[in-house]
């Protein structure tokens, strides 16, 4: 039996204040936006973003692609699911190659008029070259067009990279979580255990 416990922070952005943005791709990349039958390929780039990384030993199912399958299936599924905030990223630089799915996100609208990032994956091939960023921003343009007031996501605390990006767009945190990694379970912890 494990004892591993990750830290996880809880982050909000304050959708009333937030300017929407262009979400911005590099040349060869475009938006794909949500349809029922696209449901396998965000599982399959969900899997290929994280059953290598850190999130793949937080969450199991991230690093296994039948439980990349049934995450979609229970996200999209919602009655709350949010398709405008809800997005795959295709790579295709010239128009006789086949496309390529490397990146995605989904969000859901919970009560409160508060908009959930469920995940924002980049495939490592993909990575460096602000497409988490503008995954991000795509997802919050879909909460503010849904009437949402508050954008909410967790990050696993030493995923350093992805809490400066959520910071940078204006995201702060609100409250520190320990998930444990064999039952998935969550405990709280107080804001004095927020990392610098």
């Amino acid at each position: 039996m494990s004892d591993r416990k990750f830290k996880r922070y809880r982050m909000h952005i304050d959708l009333r204040r937030y300017r929407p943005m262009v979400a911005k791709l590099p040349p060869g990349y475009c938006w794909v936006p949500w349809r029922l039958m696209l449901l396998e390929r965000h599982a399959q780039t969900k899997w290929r973003a994280f059953r290598q990384d850190l999130d793949g030993q937080v969450f199991n199912c991230l690093s296994d692609l039948e439980g990349c399958r049934r995450l979609m299936k229970d996200i999209a599924t919602q009655q709350t699911f949010c398709a405008s905030a809800t997005w795959l990223l295709v790579f295709q630089p010239e128009p006789e190659w086949p496309p390529e799915d490397c990146g995605c996100i989904q969000g859901i609208c919970r009560k409160g008029n508060v908009g959930a990032i469920q995940n924002v994956g980049v495939v490592p091939e993909h990575r460096g070259q602000g497409l988490g960023r503008a995954l991000v921003v795509q997802a919050l343009n879909g909460f503010r067009q849904n009437g949402m007031e508050t954008g909410f996501l967790e990050v696993t605390s030493i995923n350093r990279p992805a809490v400066n990006l959520y910071r940078s767009l204006g995201f702060s945190i609100v409250e520190v979580l320990y998930r444990d990694a064999e039952t998935g379970e969550t405990s709280p912890a107080g804001l004095d255990d927020i990392d610098p």
